[in-house]
């Protein structure tokens, strides 16, 4: 995908609707900056080959001498889903707790979040922090189990012993979130049977959960298997969504999708359908490097290989130009996010007021003309700058700065306007949030 022009950014902010402010979250050394860099790969800002190595985000030298990131970074991405455009504005935070500020502007600033999970190491310490900033600050999160690619190469486990491995994880990230849940229902004789927690868990079936491996460019959701699948066994898409992901197998001989798979000792349709394959490839490729096996796979999956890829002495060059293109991770982690995590549009009062109060002091403790801005989101009323100042910023021109804000309510040109008189330098270098 070619660069997007300024031009096309500033067109796409005035449709609120399309617009996706998000940021991604995870205990450290899980992939966040590695994934970060396959989605802006995938808007032809750095290459796809670099994706993992550059760490295009952690922009500090030092950062890249340490290998972790220490500030939080911003960038806006396009993405086309089905027949819409989609403006990402997207945080990279760090994943080390000695900068835990940095993740809570990042969770403030946002409407969402990527939660991306080590596939070997579960849920760590840091992962349940950045899990409870997004349930108090009343973010929407969606789900990337990463580096799955271990699970293959490092801890050697079959198809079968990684789908349970993998249920296990989805087990622990829901319990922290049901935990949460439950602590806010306090009156547990009233309120827990009634309230609704039917958005609350992880579920592939619901669309929220990624499973990937970064480093290698390759991920994808139920949804994605469940079109292919469709149309090569005659099975509805909805029905393949629905069983996909749990104690379902396959009859052969009836040609029907049946539960209870671990009871009968069957392959469980996840495995049979996905694993397998993504099994079989890692093993043609990586551990028998078998050229015929290869040339058959990439056949069927109508890919296409560079010869210096095929050539290579690292086997891994060839399995990322394959998986690339068969299940390419920004696509799959793009997708996800413009259909699950909400637009500014559907910002709640109740985070309306948490940004415009500061520190300890209640909204209602605010002054009534400064509890009435909260009512200019109404349609019927005339549209006023309101935009919340989260974070200073030095940036690489000397003698200037820029800030990341919160725009919650206002048109373009009253922001751009704004953001001149507040820094004294041209929009681009500022990064917005506009609601």
């Amino acid at each position: 995908m070619a660069p997007t022009s300024l031009d096309r950014i500033v067109a796409l902010q005035r449709n609120p609707a399309n617009i996706r402010n998000l940021c991604i979250l995870a205990h450290v050394d899980h992939g966040k900056t590695t994934l970060a860099d396959c989605l802006v790969a995938s808007n032809g800002i750095i290459s796809s080959r670099l994706a993992g190595k550059l760490r295009y985000l952690d922009s500090r030298e030092d950062e890249q001498i340490r290998g972790i990131t220490m500030k939080s970074s911003a960038i806006s991405l396009h993405h086309r889903n089905g027949d819409q455009d989609y403006l990402l504005n997207l945080i990279d935070s760090p994943g080390h707790v000695d900068f835990s500020s940095e993740v809570s502007t990042a969770v403030r600033l946002c409407d969402g979040a990527i939660v991306v999970v080590d596939a070997v190491e579960g849920v760590c310490p840091q992962t349940q922090v950045v899990l409870r900033q997004a349930w108090l600050e009343n973010i929407r999160p969606v789900l990337v189990i990463n580096k799955i690619d271990r699970l293959i190469l490092e801890l050697k486990l079959s198809s079968q012993e990684a789908f349970i491995h993998l249920q296990k994880i989805l087990e622990q990230v829901n319990a922290v979130t049901g935990s949460l849940f439950t602590s806010k229902v306090y009156d547990w004789s009233a309120g827990l049977e009634e309230a609704d927690d039917s958005q609350l868990y992880f579920s592939p079936d619901q669309g929220n959960v990624v499973f990937a491996s970064a480093i290698d460019g390759w991920g994808f959701s139920i949804q994605q298997f469940a079109h292919i699948y469709s149309q090569k066994m005659g099975i509805k898409a909805e029905v393949l969504l629905k069983t996909l992901w749990g104690d379902y197998y396959l009859n052969a001989k009836a040609k029907r999708i049946m539960k209870g798979a671990q009871a009968k000792g069957k392959k469980p349709l996840f495995v049979q359908l996905v694993l397998d394959n993504i099994w079989s490839l890692y093993d043609a490729v990586v551990t028998r490097r078998d050229k015929d096996k290869v040339e058959k796979v990439v056949s069927s999956l109508g890919v296409k290989v560079m010869s210096r890829d095929s050539r290579h002495s690292d086997p891994k060059v060839l399995l990322s130009a394959i998986c690339s293109q068969w299940l390419p991770v920004s696509q799959a982690v793009l997708a996800m996010v413009c259909e699950k995590l909400p637009s500014p549009l559907d910002i709640t009062e109740e985070r309306v007021e948490k940004l415009m109060s500061v520190g300890a002091r209640r909204f209602d403790c605010l002054p009534e003309q400064t509890q009435e801005l909260k009512r200019v989101r109404r349609p019927e009323i005339t549209p006023a700058l309101l935009s919340v100042e989260m974070k200073n910023y030095s940036s690489q021109r000397p003698g200037h700065s820029g800030m990341l804000e919160a725009v919650v309510t206002g048109d373009w040109d009253e922001c751009r306007w704004s953001q001149y008189w507040l820094n004294g330098v041209d929009f681009p270098s500022v990064f917005s949030f506009f609601y």
